[in-house]
């Protein structure tokens, strides 16, 4: 008995896992050099701040409160990492309904982008303008700013503007007719096909 040949995955559709891989790897390599950049900025923070008015309590706030942020997005980055990689899975497999979720996640991906390029922009465009009791706090969060190196801020915006892009090019490239058809088409089944059942007599 011949069995018919299973359908070849379009090029659409390994472009799109290759895309989703590559960017999950990037979320996870993002993740751990956050951790990593964490701790020089925090003594090169530290180190700044000791020549300053604010009291060991302000600074230790703010080392706090970068602790906090950091840790959150690297986690937030690594759960990325690991979605972008079950979907680049069920993508190559033609899972159903696995496009369908690739398009929820990119579009959640491509608000998050967005959003984070708008809160970057904002705080370029509109500088805080500290009161008397705000001095310390300013003055300590511009020091927290020159404590980074100087290509993780620039890092961060162009991966923002990658990941838009990223999402944007992985629904896009399963939106084409070649891989809207390799999706619907019937999935074979796991134990093969079956005689026919003998007519009653």
């Amino acid at each position: 008995m011949s069995y018919p040949e299973p359908a070849r995955r379009p090029a659409a559709v390994t472009a799109a896992v290759v895309l989703l891989a590559l960017m999950a790897v990037v979320a996870v390599a993002y993740a751990v050099a956050g951790l990593f950049v964490l701790f020089s900025t925090v003594d090169a923070f530290r180190l700044a701040a000791a020549g300053s008015a604010a009291s060991s309590d302000e600074v230790n706030a703010v080392v706090a409160l970068v602790t906090v942020w950091t840790v959150a997005g690297a986690v937030v980055s690594l759960l990325a990492g690991v979605v972008l990689a079950a979907l680049a899975g069920l993508v190559r497999t033609g899972r159903s309904g696995a496009r369908v979720a690739t398009w929820v996640v990119a579009g959640l991906g491509v608000v998050a982008g967005c959003c984070g390029l708008t809160g970057l922009g904002g705080m370029r465009a509109f500088p805080m303008q500290p009161s008397d009791e705000d001095r310390s706090t300013i003055e300590l969060l511009a020091q927290l700013s020159e404590a980074y190196p100087g290509w993780w801020i620039p890092l961060g915006a162009g991966l923002s503007v990658g990941q838009v892009l990223g999402y944007l090019g992985v629904a896009m490239l399963l939106a084409l007719p070649p891989a809207a058809g390799w999706f619907r088409r019937p999935m074979p089944s796991p134990h093969g096909p079956y005689p026919p059942p003998h007519p009653p007599r």
